[in-house]
């Protein structure tokens, strides 16, 4: 049984935000003080991920622990509790259709959970974040290797003049 009416529990529910959540800004403001630039909530990507990092292909997603079923098998409301089992199931489905047409289209996708950015880990957590952005985009540019071509007996044209000695004449 709810503990407030229909319309009390209407108006709590009304209230919780999809985007611009407390995690999402930590997050945001964190990338930008360390000077990574990047678009929020696009809505031509599957999922409208929270930050779209588009030169270093990335894309993260910024999830509550409760909407989003991580951790959450004792913390399930009492009442109506199929709704919500079915209601979660069906968001971890879906998040997880979401990261794979990511992928697909050539994304690399990370999640970062509220839970991971409690003020006890959330500096470690910002790191890995960090980290993980530089290291996508070392693996993306990452240097090929160089080709040596072997033209034997081939001969090859002379791109500069011989040598020459400047300055006053001898």
């Amino acid at each position: 049984m709810d503990i407030w009416d229909k319309k009390k529990r209407s108006d709590v529910m009304a209230k919780i935000r999809s985007k611009d959540t407390k995690p999402e800004w930590i997050v945001r403001r964190y990338l930008y003080s360390r000077g990574y630039r990047y678009r929020k909530n696009v809505k031509g990507l599957p999922g409208t991920p929270d930050i779209v990092l588009r030169k270093y292909g990335i894309v993260i997603f910024i999830h509550g622990c409760f909407w989003h079923g991580h951790e959450v098998d004792g913390h399930i409301p009492h009442s109506n509790v199929d709704f919500w089992r079915k209601k979660i199931e069906r968001n971890k489905q879906r998040d997880e259709h979401n990261k794979e047409a990511l992928k697909k289209m050539g994304w690399k996708v990370m999640t970062v959970w509220e839970c991971q950015l409690k003020s006890a880990v959330r500096e470690k957590t910002l790191l890995e974040v960090e980290y993980w952005i530089n290291h996508s985009y070392l693996e993306r540019f990452k240097q090929k290797p160089f080709r040596i071509y072997d033209v034997e007996g081939a001969s090859l044209p002379i791109v500069a003049e011989g040598y020459m000695k400047y300055g006053k004449p001898e």
